[in-house]
């Protein structure tokens, strides 16, 4: 079995921007505050699912996809926290209904509904709800709510263990994923998404999080950003900072995935990160959807780069799959009681 950990609904049908917009408009304009929700049909899920995402799982072999909201457009500086509950819930309601239309395909990961200058705390309800109710198997967190400006306390502080401790009861992980960027200096996925992973990492270094939380996990995306090029400066700012060992500092906890788009750069993250902290993703349909002109493929069919690897198929078995269930333990529950 092959279990992609990342993926977002980037194909979602028209209504649901249509939706945001509207619920943006009358932000200056109370009168157009849109209703309950978009009217989306089942077959404009299906029809926005299969040329785009089953397709391409069935073209590159893969079996489920752990599914969540657009990320660029959790938009989390838009508006109030009212503004961020209601399009969350929005959004993570239609991924339940993609995951009732294809429960084989697909299992759900929720967005939270984070504003900035909000308690983190307050984005427990939410979780909670798209746990127990909806079958949701972790949340995608976002450590900049105000899109590129970095005015919330790092994630290794106070503020955020409210949450933590309910992603600890849930016994669900959480993905460090940004949202769109507001600033200039940053483009959104080539810069803002890559610093906020290798920036996660470092917060991660300089805290004693895991001691208070041991058991609770995160996935760092897009390959750990910088982390696995740098894991000698990584290893040494630690050391100089008198901190344990990385292995026995972050590495219990933390996780990065492979939604790195060139081989070069997954022999790389193999060789550097211990292939158990290692979690098979593509993020398709994302960020990079062009082909490859120097190998005719797509940059992220990414399961090409895994099954190029250097290792023993025990190991790629533990990327493909196995680490992610290890990771997603109410996935692994999901899928045992199915008998897969």
């Amino acid at each position: 079995m092959i279990i992609d950990c990342h993926g977002h609904y980037t194909t979602a049908p028209g209504e649901l921007q249509a939706f945001r917009d509207a619920q943006v408009a009358a932000l200056k304009d109370p009168a157009r505050t849109p209703g309950t929700g978009p009217v989306i049909s089942d077959d404009q899920i299906r029809e926005s699912l299969e040329g785009a995402q089953l397709k391409l799982q069935r073209e590159r072999g893969t079996d489920l996809t752990i599914f969540s909201p657009r990320a660029s457009a959790m938009a989390h500086h838009v508006g109030s926290e009212a503004t961020s509950l209601a399009w969350t819930r929005v959004c993570n309601d239609l991924i339940h209904r993609v995951v009732r239309l294809y429960p084989d395909n697909f299992v759900g990961v929720c967005q939270l509904p984070q504003s900035p200058g909000v308690p983190a705390a307050n984005s427990a309800a939410e979780l909670e709800r798209c746990v127990r109710d909806l079958g949701f198997i972790g949340c995608n967190l976002n450590p900049d709510p105000s899109g590129g400006h970095w005015n919330a306390p790092p994630l290794t502080d106070r503020h955020w263990y409210p949450l933590y401790e309910k992603l600890v009861e849930l016994d669900v992980p959480a993905m460090v994923h940004v949202s769109a960027s507001c600033n200039p200096n940053f483009h959104a996925t080539g810069a803002h998404y890559i610093n906020a992973d290798t920036t996660a990492f470092m917060q991660f270094i300089q805290s004693d999080l895991f001691r208070d939380f041991p058991t609770l996990r995160f996935i760092i995306p897009h390959g750990g950003g910088a982390v696995p090029y740098h894991w000698g400066r990584y290893r040494g700012l630690a050391q100089d900072m008198k901190r344990p060992p990385l292995a026995e500092l972050v590495m219990r906890n933390v996780y990065f995935d492979t939604c790195v788009y060139h081989q070069a750069g997954i022999d790389l993250l193999a060789r550097v990160i211990p292939v158990d902290n290692i979690l098979f993703g593509s993020e398709m349909v994302g960020a990079v959807r062009g082909i490859d002109p120097t190998t005719g493929h797509y940059y992220d069919d990414t399961k090409r780069y895994i099954d190029a690897l250097s290792m023993g198929a025990a190991d790629k078995q533990k990327i493909l799959a196995g680490n992610a269930r290890r990771v997603f333990p109410r996935l692994d529950q999901l899928l045992k009681a199915r008998g897969r």
